[in-house]
């Protein structure tokens, strides 16, 4: 049998010491003032007409201090006079010389002195005391919660837990986990093999995506003890508390064993060591503990480590060699046909009107993740309560990746008539640049409606399926077209405005990846300038060259910008009759559609 450990007495023994001595200095200091007697100072006079008048009840007389008491039991005290006939009054009076005491009773200095203020001490005490059994009870406790326990939160999965069936979109990720969720259900068919489940599994993928909830569905599919904790829970103020933390967590882990523990970021204590005097020791510390204890635990007993990462070029090699976590199981955003089962599985719960089809909202939300479809679902339903409409309908599902991608229609902000048809040119010469272009992708949407994510209008354009490569010539067009609301400007309004920004960038960072990374250029050929990491999070671009080759990048940049721009401005210069009539259209409707946008195209073409 265990033997149990008492937790220890002695930080109690601790805090009632310190609370006697406070109140040992209350009472030699502050609580004598407190407490003694009110004791007015009057003047001589008022001690006179109080005389005469008889209301003198006893007097003390020490040197030049009189004091005395009237017959309600006030205490008074002044300076005394040359008076020689103060005593012959007082006994006229019928005062009493007697000593009078102006401290208090006994029972009222042990009452307020040391009962009283001993009632909260004790009360705080006894909170203290079961806290402080909770925390030695379950690990390394201290008091104050400076530490004590792992702080980890424990899911137990029930018969309606979350199932590998509500997380959809990510196939390939669900069948790397499905080996894990078997060895838990059935664990003796791998050691007759002599197989060992792997220790851990690291999810990497970029937010949003779903790597809790997957490791959620493994805890549910395997009707296991789910503990999850974030990263940053395991970094504390104190030195050594984070390791601690990582002691109790297996502690538990172990205890309840098979049971699965997910570490969510672990990269905040997972991060490379790079050997430097003055870094992180508390970080260090904890990424030692848990690099420890990976080893020390018996992966026979089932219990299985899952840890979820935006940045796996940043952890420390250390944590990923096998025998720690054994497994990378990519977490991606999802394809297209991922995009329409996340949707279906997210508008379960959502009332919708029988015609939705959601195929083209997936084309629509090309490159989000299963948070932000999510997101899309609870927007048409927020949108058709906003109508009140009892159900929610394509229109709305199309407006909430609008809203998703560009923001909420800003309806306060009113263009002024010329700005009006500067943008609706500006947008008419991009979607008409994708037109006459063979590799863009054909346009959905044009409007000229100000959004809250700050642009004043927006083209959108729809591939029809799945593109993993792009062709030079496709990301040529592509800088083409984005230099198309610009040239549209000049040819028309012949001026510049600050409109194309956005553009700009866009362009100038596809042709500096054509250049520096793609090797796209017969000028430097296949040499990569540039890498990229943090490729979840972005992607954080590093230039590596000389300065003289960094100036021939750049200038080779702006050459291939400066053409595309040349080429959009003949494309539109050829169909300026086509560029006016559809600006002067968009700028009377302010939103057209696909349809009717290639519509015009070809009735002003047949002209």
């Amino acid at each position: 049998m265990q033997e149990v450990k008492k937790p220890s007495k002695k930080p109690m023994i601790f805090y009632y010491i310190l609370a006697l001595l406070i109140l040992l200095l209350l009472n030699a200091t502050l609580f004598p003032s407190v407490l003694r007697k009110q004791v007015q100072d009057v003047s001589y006079d008022v001690f006179m007409s109080m005389s005469y008048d008889k209301q003198i009840d006893q007097v003390q007389i020490e040197g030049d201090i009189i004091t005395f008491t009237d017959l309600d039991g006030g205490i008074y005290t002044t300076n005394a006079t040359d008076d020689p006939d103060r005593t012959q009054r007082l006994y006229e009076c019928g005062a009493t010389f007697t000593e009078i005491d102006t401290q208090p009773g006994l029972l009222t200095s042990i009452l307020v002195g040391w009962v009283l203020p001993l009632l909260p001490f004790l009360l705080i005490g006894f909170f203290l005391n079961k806290k402080l059994q909770k925390t030695m009870g379950s690990g390394d406790g201290m008091m104050f919660g400076m530490g004590g326990g792992s702080g980890a939160k424990a899911y137990i999965p029930s018969s309606a837990g979350i199932r590998f069936a509500d997380v959809a979109g990510e196939d390939e990720a669900k069948e790397l986990l499905h080996e894990i969720v078997d060895f838990l259900h059935d664990p003796e068919k791998y050691r007759e093999i002599g197989a060992k489940l792997p220790k851990g599994a690291l999810l990497v993928g970029p937010p949003g995506t779903g790597k809790t909830l997957l490791a959620k569905a493994v805890a549910g599919e395997a009707n296991v003890p789910f503990f999850s904790i974030a990263g940053s829970e395991f970094v504390e103020m104190f030195v050594g508390r984070g390791a601690a933390k990582v002691r109790d967590l297996f502690k538990q882990a172990n205890e309840k064993a098979p049971c699965i523990v997910f570490i969510d970021e672990i990269d905040t204590i997972g991060k490379k060591r790079d050997g430097q005097v003055g870094g992180n020791d508390e970080r260090e510390q904890t990424l030692n503990q848990l690099l420890t204890e990976m080893d020390g635990f018996d992966g026979s007993k089932g219990v299985v480590v899952l840890a979820a990462t935006n940045r796996p070029d940043s952890l420390d090699p250390a944590l990923l060699r096998p025998g720690r976590f054994d497994r990378r199981i990519p977490v991606e955003l999802p394809d297209l046909q991922g995009r329409v089962d996340i949707l279906k599985v997210h508008a379960k719960n959502i009332k919708l009107a029988d015609d939705v089809d959601f195929t083209p909202i997936a084309k629509m939300a090309a490159g989000a993740s299963g948070a932000e479809l999510a997101n899309i679902v609870n927007e048409a339903a927020l949108r058709a309560v906003r109508d009140g409409r009892k159900f929610a309908t394509q229109e709305d599902l199309q407006e909430s990746v609008e809203v998703v991608i560009a923001g909420y229609q800003k309806k306060t902000r009113v263009l002024s008539d010329q700005e009006k048809k500067i943008v609706a040119c500006h947008e008419i010469g991009h979607a008409l640049v994708a037109a006459l272009q063979s590799h863009s992708a054909p346009v959905q949407k044009i409007t000229i409606i100000p959004r809250t994510s700050g642009a004043l209008g927006y083209t959108l354009q729809v591939d029809d399926g799945e593109h993993f490569l792009m062709s030079k010539q496709e990301i040529l067009d592509k800088i083409c077209t984005y230099t198309g609301g610009r040239a549209a400007e000049e040819l028309v309004y012949h001026c510049v405005t600050t409109g194309a920004s956005n553009d700009i960038e866009q362009a100038t960072k596809l042709a500096r990846s054509m250049v520096s990374r793609f090797g796209m250029t017969d000028e430097f050929g296949m040499v990569a300038f540039e890498t990229v990491s943090n490729q979840y999070l972005g992607g954080d671009a590093t230039l590596s060259c000389s300065p003289e080759t960094q100036t021939r990048l750049d200038e080779k940049v702006i050459e291939i910008v400066e053409s595309q721009r040349q080429k959009a401005m003949r494309l539109l210069k050829e169909n300026e009759d086509t560029l006016y009539r559809l600006s002067q259209y968009l700028y009377e409707h302010e939103t057209i559609t696909g349809a009717e946008f290639m519509q015009i195209l070809s009735q002003t073409a047949e002209k």
